[in-house]
Parts: C-alpha cells; structure tokens; sequence
C-alpha cells in the first residue's frame, strides 16, 4: 500500500527573469523529506534537479547560481 502524503511548497518559489527571458521556481518535499527543485519554462517544459537539498534556501541558491554560471537559456526548452 502506497503512503499519502501532501506536499509542502517552499514559500521561497517565485519567477525569475534574466535576459528578457523568465521561469517559475519550484521548490517543494513530501513526507518531510529533504526539498526538490523543478523550474518551469514558458513552454512548460520542466527541468527537476536529481539531487535534493537539505532546506529551501540551498535549493533557491542552487537555481540562482545555475543562472549565473550557465545562463537562463540553459533551463529553457524548445516550444512544444
């Protein structure tokens, strides 16, 4: 039997631009379980971290330093 549980979303999601372009930031966890980063694109294409992150915040700075390193355009897909 398969447990139930609700999600908890991060009050630390948010949209973040750059370039002109912009995705949503989704951080969430389920079960008490350690956070999951997911960013949606324009095309609601979604790109979800393998890894999880102890708190919120270290997701939040995961994605921002991903924009910085990499640019926005590395979490943006092809429109569908």
């Amino acid at each position: 039997m398969e447990e139930e549980f609700e999600l908890e979303m991060s009050p630390l999601c948010q949209d973040i631009s750059d370039s002109g372009k912009t995705v949503r930031v989704e951080i969430y966890r389920g079960g008490g379980s350690d956070w999951h980063l997911e960013v949606v694109d324009e095309f609601n294409n979604s790109t979800v971290w393998d890894d999880q992150f102890p708190t919120d915040v270290e997701a939040l700075e995961e994605v921002k330093s991903t924009i910085r390193d990499e640019g926005i355009g590395e979490l943006i897909g092809i429109p569908s």
